[in-house]
């Protein structure tokens, strides 16, 4: 089987040719020799595909685009037209500068214009940006943005909060500390009041 095999499902973005398995397992297999391992003994011999079907897993996101999810609306709201907001979305991604994991939760608003969708999309959206080699900063944008784009509300709020393993287990080696991003759009970001009505909502105003 190879990697990106499913590619022309809905949705699905790949950019590179597909790898065969045999190849991805092959380079897992070279890390492990690299590291000093002996990939031949009892507790290895199966790690290198169970690595590939973990980075499967882990990188999914490249085989959709997290738009899709929000194209089905509903405009039957009974005159509704004040912040939608879903909070403290758990998430995982992984840091590309050294592919370690970023744990953290995101809180996603939206004030609608005319039409709202459903609930869990918006965390589809965000965990089908997540699910790809990222920097907090620009999953951040990204979720942002593609709400603004597909529903054209009046505003939209994205904070992401999250802890980064390439700082805590490598490098500085400083655990407990926390990263916060936000990007407001429409009247989150031109409105004040708005803005700390969103945040309050958050919880973090």
């Amino acid at each position: 089987m190879d990697h990106f095999d499913d590619v022309d499902q809905p949705g699905a973005q790949a950019s590179v040719a597909p790898i065969p398995q045999a190849r991805a397992e092959a380079a897992v297999r070279e890390l492990l020799l690299w590291a000093g391992e002996d990939p031949d003994r009892e507790g290895l011999v199966d790690t290198p595909g169970r690595v590939v079907r973990a980075f499967r897993e882990y990188f999914r996101g490249y085989l959709e685009d997290p738009g899709v999810h929000l194209d089905r609306t509903f405009g039957e709201v009974g005159g509704y037209d004040n912040i939608v907001l879903l909070r403290d979305i758990p998430f995982q991604s992984h840091c590309e500068h050294h592919m370690a994991p970023i744990i953290g939760k995101a809180h996603i608003a939206y004030l609608p214009r005319d039409r709202v969708v459903g609930i869990s999309k918006l965390a589809r959206v965000l965990h089908g940006y997540a699910r790809r080699l990222q920097v907090q900063e620009r999953l951040t944008a990204e979720v942002a943005d593609c709400i603004q784009r597909h529903l054209d509300p009046v505003g939209v709020a994205v904070v992401i909060e999250a802890t980064h393993a390439c700082m805590s287990a490598r490098g500085v080696m400083t655990t407990g500390v926390s990263m916060t991003t936000s990007r407001m759009l429409g009247v989150f970001r031109d409105d004040d009041r708005s803005r700390k009505e969103v945040l309050a909502l958050m919880g973090l105003g």
